[in-house]
Order: structure tokens, then sequence, then C-alpha cells
């Protein structure tokens, strides 16, 4: 059986930071605090200070606060909020088509060519919720003009892996690749690919054995997933598929 994988942290800034390091690393995202951020997540140490970092992640940012809101929560930085966004889990299903859509004709409207926006404004009343597979792949790739292609959103996307080896820094997983069938995305067979756990000794994935199932984000491993945030990914994950392919 595989190992019981360890507890979310307790902070939803440091579970932010698990998810954010990687793009903020490779500098698509955020401010210029990555050591520092890097540096309070491997450790553990939770700091309200960290917040006004987080807030540069501004494709994000906005997402956590419309979650909240919906959800009755003060703090978008809330663990529970954190979760659904990155992986999804029963906080989407409260936020309101009409809330989303208000929030992406403010961020957005301006920035998209009419037919775009139609297209990226439909998807709340079909059943698209602020998480992030929908930033990727109905948002995010027309803000960059149609350029993005398939490694950019198989990068960006949060996927998941069944950990086969482990060696050092690196880790070998069974992994499902996006790919394009007859012109739809779809995720394909699991294939095994290496990722990373460590960055300069440091990484959020000490323990992992044989079997263990993580969540990656950019070739980078953010967490160890139980069954629950595995099955919520995966669901999530199926939906928004779903949905970009109706305008794909």
């Amino acid at each position: 059986m595989p190992s019981a994988p360890p507890a979310a942290p307790p902070s939803g800034l440091l579970l932010f930071i698990r998810y954010a390091f990687m793009p903020n690393h490779l500098g698509y995202c955020g401010g210029n605090e990555n050591e520092v951020l890097l540096e309070h997540a491997v450790e553990g140490r939770p700091d309200p200070r960290l917040a006004p970092l987080l807030v540069k992640f501004t494709g994000a940012v906005p997402y956590l606060r419309t979650i909240a809101a919906a959800n009755g929560i003060g703090d978008p930085f809330d663990p529970r909020v954190v979760e659904a966004y990155w992986i999804g889990n029963e906080l989407l299903d409260h936020v309101e088509a009409r809330d989303l859509y208000r929030s992406l004709e403010d961020r957005f409207g301006k920035d998209l060519p009419a037919k775009v926006r139609a297209q990226v404004l439909r998807k709340p009343p079909a059943g698209a919720k602020p998480f992030h597979l929908f930033h990727v792949l109905d948002v995010y790739r027309h803000l960059e003009s149609d350029s993005v292609g398939m490694a950019a959103m198989e990068g960006c996307r949060i996927s998941w892996g069944q950990v086969r080896e482990v060696d050092g820094a690196s880790v070998t997983v069974d992994r499902q690749p996006l790919v394009l069938v007859d012109g739809k995305l779809a995720l394909g067979e699991a294939r095994a690919e290496r990722v990373l756990r460590a960055f300069e000794g440091r990484g959020f994935a000490d323990d992992l054995a044989a079997g263990d199932w993580v969540s990656i984000h950019w070739g980078w491993i953010c967490e160890t997933l139980d069954a629950r945030r595995l099955a919520n990914l995966r669901k999530a994950s199926a939906t928004h598929l779903s949905l970009a392919n109706q305008t794909i």
C-alpha cells in the first residue's frame, strides 16, 4: 500500500506557494521573492507578511477572492480556498455563474477580441468555475494571442502522477499527458516521466514511496495527494477539459 500522504499545510499561504513556486521560478507569474517563498514553504513557516507577496500573483488571486466571497470566507488565502482553485473541492460548487462572469468581464473584457471575449464569457453559464485549469485552457491561451501551444498548456495545468521510482531530486511518475484527438483536448495513456521534487536540495515531497500520488505543476511536485484530493483534481479537470473543447 502507498504510504500515507502528509497533512495539508495548516496555512493556505504555504499551500499556495507549493503550487505557485515553479511558475514563479520560471518567471511566468508573481514577483521576485522566489527564494523567500520557497524558504517559508519548505520550513513550514507561515507568516502574514507573505500575503502581500502572493497578491503579486495577479492571475490567481482574483479567482481566490471569487471563491472566498461565494463561500462567506474572509481570507482568500484560507487553505480551503487555495485548494479549491488549484485542485478543486466543494467550494467551487457555491460559486454562481454570474460571479465568475462578472470577474472575468472586469479583468479581461477589454483585453480580448470580441469573438474571443464572447467565447470566454459563455463558459461560466455552461458550468465553468474559478479553477486553475479553466484559466489555462479558456483564458490564458487567448490572452497570449492564441500563441500558447500544447507544451505550455501541458506544463501549466495541474496534473497528477503515481510515483514509480524516487532518485534523489528526481522522481519517475506515471502520468497522463494532454493530447489532441481529432482536434479535441484529451488525456492520453499514462506514461513514465521524470519530474522534480527538489530545487537546490529543497522541496515539498521529501517522503515519497512507490505508489504515492502527487500533483505536478511545470514538472515540479507540489504535494502528495490523498484519495479525496486526487478524486477532486480528476473530476474538476475532466469538467473543464470538456468545457474547453466546446470552443477549442
